[in-house]
């Protein structure tokens, strides 16, 4: 798998890429991420990549013809080294929400060449001739691509063979469907008695049902109180049980508003 980052800020990859449990995945080649300067496309001895907006308003366009040129330079390399034509991803506030899904399918691609536009953004006539998805990470504006494209490599990295300490650890993140796409329960570890805070008494009991119990109710409460729209999801497909029902009606009465 590789991602190729157009990015005009290279350096602030460095840390992203040599620290953290994905490490491994970088330096061995599992999961390759090559960047790319549109400056070192750019004419001219300001190399410059920007300019005013038609129409005028504040800030700068990122110009089509230098990141054209990147994007060539890229798949003229990966054509002898890859051999497979991937999308082109821009961030961006319009695109579609990075969420667990969308990661999942990245996971098993051959990867990418992710663009994080800076500025005002990017000419709409590169975005129409070259880009193929775009993603957001939220309802907010970052000052460029480069966080949202760290996010998406790190989620994606973590899900490759081999690359979490405990193969299965992933499984039981949040939004996964080995959870059946609720939100992950509380976690506790040593001492039993912090600052005269136990840990819930079923994580101690040693009975694996009852703690695999809580645990199901926890995610329950959690989502129901944080993301109840995960919920009905959940429900569509299938995935809850009418004990699980049972306990999101009772949960359900006891936070409603008493008349």
């Amino acid at each position: 798998m590789r991602f190729d980052v157009i990015t005009l800020f290279p350096e602030l990859f460095a840390p992203f890429l040599s620290t953290g449990v994905t490490r491994r995945a970088y330096e061995s080649g599992q999961v390759q991420v090559r960047l790319w300067n549109p400056r070192d496309f750019s004419e001219g001895s300001y190399r410059r990549v920007d300019d005013r907006p038609f129409g005028g308003g504040p800030g700068m366009v990122m110009m089509a013809e230098p990141l054209t040129l990147c994007l060539d330079a890229i798949r003229a390399e990966r054509a002898v080294t890859e051999g497979a034509h991937v999308p082109v991803v821009l961030f961006s506030p319009i695109g579609q929400p990075l969420k667990h899904s969308v990661v999942e399918g990245w996971a098993t691609s051959a990867g990418a060449v992710l663009l994080c536009g800076r500025y005002e953004g990017v000419d709409q006539r590169f975005i129409d001739a070259h880009v193929d998805v775009q993603i957001s990470l939220g309802d907010f504006v970052l000052s460029g691509g480069e966080i949202a494209a760290m996010a998406l490599i790190d989620a994606v990295t973590r899900l490759q063979p081999g690359v979490l300490n405990d193969e299965g650890s992933h499984q039981l993140d949040s939004f996964n469907p080995a959870l059946d796409g609720l939100l992950d329960c509380p976690a506790y570890t040593r001492p039993e008695n912090w600052r005269g805070i136990s840990v819930p008494a079923e994580m101690l009991s040693g009975h694996h049902a009852e703690i695999e119990r809580w645990r199901r109710e926890q995610r329950l409460a959690l989502t129901l109180a944080r993301r109840p729209e995960l919920l009905e999801a959940a429900r569509a497909k299938g995935r809850l049980t009418p004990r699980d029902e049972a306990f999101l009606a009772a949960k359900a009465a006891d936070i409603s508003p008493k008349t």
